[in-house]
């Protein structure tokens, strides 16, 4: 997503505040601007941090953000005075309600050729993340793998994974998660 936005002689740049964005309801723990239940922090607040990042910020670019965010990585609470992140959190004790449905059997992680030893040998680690987020395609994951290098998909048994007594949930955006993956259940995908 790049937008530039004109506003007289200003430009924004929407990415960047999107970044922002991801940062403050994710990553930031000074101050943490969000409800550890729920992951839910107040609009006004979040629109004010990034009003003093980006002159003239106001909701309506935070809307816009919301909605062109192609992977759905943002929500509004029901009267639309809060928002969050529907995952990716890096802050310990994030609890973000997520459904439990019954899996597909297979599911995709994409990651970088250069990290496949290490996941062949120990699984999927959520590496300072609360969760490992697994793809329910493949043309989801190789773009998810290529952020890091030379991308390689694994594919996940999640039905067996699940029979075996482990859990994965979905969040709100259709993301799959579970809190590892052993190697057993993986299987690199060749072109």
């Amino acid at each position: 997503m790049f937008y530039r936005i004109e506003m007289g002689e200003m430009k924004m740049n929407l990415q960047r505040a999107s970044k922002t964005l991801s940062y403050l309801l994710r990553h930031c723990r000074e101050p943490l601007y969000i409800d550890l239940d729920g992951g839910w922090a107040a609009v006004d607040e979040i629109v004010s941090v990034l009003q003093t990042k980006y002159r003239g910020f106001n909701r309506e670019l935070l809307a816009r953000i919301v909605a062109t965010d192609e992977k759905g990585r943002y929500s509004y609470d029901a009267e639309g005075e809060r928002i969050r992140a529907n995952q990716g959190h890096s802050i310990p004790g994030v609890v973000i309600e997520m459904e439990e449905p019954e899996p597909p059997e297979l599911l995709y992680h994409g990651t970088a050729e250069r990290f496949l030893p290490s996941i062949l040998s120990k699984g999927l680690l959520p590496m300072g993340r609360q969760f490992v987020h697994l793809s329910a395609d493949v043309p989801t994951a190789v773009k998810v793998g290529s952020r890091h290098g030379a991308p390689a998909v694994l594919a996940v048994e999640a039905g067996r994974f699940v029979a075996d007594g482990h859990t994965l949930k979905r969040s709100e955006n259709g993301v799959w998660q579970a809190q590892a993956v052993p190697a057993e259940y993986l299987h690199l995908l060749k072109d």
